[in-house]
Order: structure tokens, then C-alpha cells, then sequence
């Protein structure tokens, strides 16, 4: 693997046990998919593999509904053409190359997209607390 190649790791917090994993090279994207909790559009924040780091790149969202909103300065907001956004050029690193994410019930159904594979957390851990980590490149 080049040295800023580096696997997504999508494991329950507690006992360890690995839900998914993806190999990530460097440039390389995935995104984390879910249906709003109140209006059922899907919601996605894109990450990628920057020098080994995992970043916060894009979040696509497809109304101004109830805690989905544009904050000036953060990001560019652009049309997506069918009446929702992308916010485009986030640029977050998430600190340690990781995060904690409690999926929701199967209504919600957080996923994991990368590339054409997608991996329902909510259907193998639903209000568990899952690892989302990137692993093995430069910033581990």
C-alpha cells in the first residue's frame, strides 16, 4: 500500500467488533448516508483520504429542513439543481481520523458508501456507538 493508503474502519465501540472495513487510497472518498429524521431526504457528508488523514470535504443537503443549514464561512454552499445544496469545500480534518456515530433505527439508516459498496451501520448496529476510523496512512 502507498504510504497514504489507509483503511476505513467502521467497528462497534463497545467489544471491538469490526462492522466494515475499506481499503482508502490517497484522493479516494466515501460518505456517510442517512434519511433525515423528519422529512426522509437523504442527507450524506462526503470525507476523503488526504495524506493519510481522513477530511470532511463535502456534505450534500436536499432541503433547509429542521438542523440542516449552511454556517457563513464554512464552506461554500452551491445549488444542486433540484432545489437542495452541497456544501462544498469544507476542508475539516476530523481530529485522531476518527469519530463515533450512533446510528439510528432502520428509518434513519445511517450507511457507508464507498465507491458502488454500501454497508448498512443501522442494520448491524442500530443505537449501538460504532468507530468510524481511518487507519494505517500518514496521520495515524
Amino acid at each position: 500500500m502507498p504510504a497514504s493508503a489507509g483503511t476505513l474502519i467502521a467497528a462497534r465501540v463497545d467489544g471491538g467488533e469490526v462492522l466494515a472495513r475499506f481499503e482508502v487510497d490517497e484522493g479516494a472518498g466515501w460518505c456517510v448516508l442517512w434519511r433525515h429524521s423528519v422529512q426522509g431526504f437523504e442527507v450524506e457528508d462526503c470525507y476523503v483520504n488526504r495524506a493519510g488523514r481522513m477530511v470532511l470535504d463535502r456534505s450534500h443537503l436536499p432541503d433547509f429542513a429542521a438542523g440542516l443549514d449552511h454556517i457563513p464561512g464554512r464552506g461554500v454552499q452551491v445549488s444542486d439543481g433540484q432545489g437542495g445544496y452541497w456544501i462544498e469545500d469544507l476542508d475539516e480534518p476530523v481530529p485522531g481520523d476518527a469519530y463515533v456515530l450512533r446510528p439510528g433505527s432502520m428509518a434513519v439508516d445511517h450507511r457507508l458508501r464507498v465507491g458502488d459498496r454500501v454497508v448498512s451501520l443501522s442494520a448491524l448496529a442500530e443505537h449501538e456507538r460504532v468507530r468510524i476510523s481511518l487507519a494505517g496512512g500518514e496521520g495515524s
